[in-house]
């Protein structure tokens, strides 16, 4: 597989800016730093002094799990609007700050597995969740469109733990298959909407909740938060974690 780095100022066709010169190719393990390479010995990448940025440095590559055109080069704040009186669990609404919706989730009623499906604005599915039956961790998978097929499979979430005072959650994409070292982490309280994502183990905050609510939103049955994406860091990816984040813990009761 291989990965660009896009040069601003260039919007022409992955074709033409590659012929250009304004795509770098970059090694794709420089995407996610705290990968270890000898993971992946068939991929070579020279050396890289930024494989241990520090904490507070945002991502300089754009980290792009669904899809590039879900990463921004600055911070995007979104609104998630969950539904509290309703039968089925998992229906909420993804906004911009202006009110425009991103995102919508829709729970799948009446089946075996915890089945939720991420929609784009227009309703087409971009992502489907599966709980996996018989799993002490809770162990959650993340499938493109409306697949469940292994060969779709995206990333998988699980708890560090199985007994938590507070939610901790482990996340691995699809090629880490030997899961000894996380990709991405969740770290928080899921009843007070205060959870943090960290890159794999390290204090490099990719994004952040924040409680919302109102008087109003709580008499109308409403569950308002606010997600803080940090720059190039694919937010389609970070409301996918958020809506398994909400399946494992309305399963347990909350943490």
């Amino acid at each position: 597989m291989v990965y660009f780095r896009v040069h601003a100022g260039k919007t022409n066709s992955i074709q033409k800016r590659v012929a250009e010169g304004s795509l770098e190719e970059v090694c794709p393990l420089q995407l996610l730093p705290n990968i270890r390479r000898d993971e992946f010995p068939s991929i070579h990448c020279p050396p890289n002094p930024m494989a241990h940025p520090s904490s507070s440095a945002p991502s300089a590559n754009p980290v792009s799990i669904i899809g590039p055109q879900f990463c921004a080069p600055y911070p995007v704040d979104l609104a998630v609007v969950r539904e509290v009186w309703t039968i089925t669990d998992g229906n909420f609404v993804v906004t911009d700050i202006t009110g425009n919706i991103l995102f919508k989730v829709k729970a799948a009623s009446l089946t075996i597995h915890d089945h939720r499906v991420l929609l784009d604005a227009a309703g087409n599915p971009i992502i489907t969740f599966k709980n996996k039956l018989r799993s002490a961790h809770d162990r959650w998978q993340a499938f493109r469109g409306d697949s469940t097929d292994s060969s779709d499979l995206i990333f998988t979430v699980k708890r560090s733990s199985m007994f938590q005072l507070k939610t901790t959650l482990d996340v691995f994409l699809a090629n880490n298959t030997k899961e000894e070292v996380c990709d991405f982490k969740i770290k928080g309280t899921w009843s007070e909407r205060s959870c943090v994502i960290y890159a794999g183990e390290s204090s490099t905050t990719v994004a952040q909740m924040h409680k919302k609510n109102t008087v109003k939103s709580i008499l109308v049955g409403k569950d308002k938060f606010m997600v803080t994406v940090y720059p190039n860091i694919d937010y389609a990816f970070i409301v996918a974690l958020i809506v398994i984040l909400d399946g494992i813990n309305t399963n347990n009761g909350g943490a």
